[in-house]
């Protein structure tokens, strides 16, 4: 599989390294599962802050997110998370993701999880979700130079 590229020239994506703590493994010895959303989430704020864009978070509740595991993450091992805004409507995002397991212990790199998900922005004290304001809109469909 292919990591996940932005469209071409679009200022909508992020990439952070981690490596896998031992308070990101569970009794079997990888990753926790909840661990993956973590580095996902991380990622993501990434993204918003390098956009100017701090706002987004109070304003932004996930409403769908699928995620689907390929392989183990060990202590120790480098990870790398790509975000990508795939789609932005009048009132939701659409993101994908990839988490990728650096070569470790004589494995190569190897795709570790993918998935997407999806938010709405709900301004502070709303109940609905409203349109997304016009300065994020510009923000995330910059196009770079």
């Amino acid at each position: 599989m292919n990591p996940v590229q932005p469209l071409p020239g679009a200022a909508t994506t992020a990439t952070l390294e981690r490596t896998i703590e031992w308070v990101d493994t569970d009794a079997a010895g990888h990753q926790h599962n909840s661990a993956v959303l973590r580095f996902v989430e991380a990622c993501e704020a990434k993204l918003f802050r390098d956009l100017d864009l701090p706002e987004y978070f109070p304003s932004a509740p996930r409403v769908r997110q699928e995620l689907n595991y390929r392989a183990k993450l060990f202590f120790g091992q480098r990870v790398t998370t790509t975000v990508v805004v795939e789609k932005i409507g009048g009132a939701s995002m659409t993101f994908s993701f990839e988490v990728w397991g650096e070569e470790f212990g004589g494995e190569p790199r190897a795709l570790a999880a993918h998935g997407s998900f999806v938010t709405a922005h709900v301004a502070r004290g709303a109940k609905a979700a409203s349109p997304w304001p016009a300065e994020f809109r510009a923000r995330i469909t910059a196009r770079q130079g």
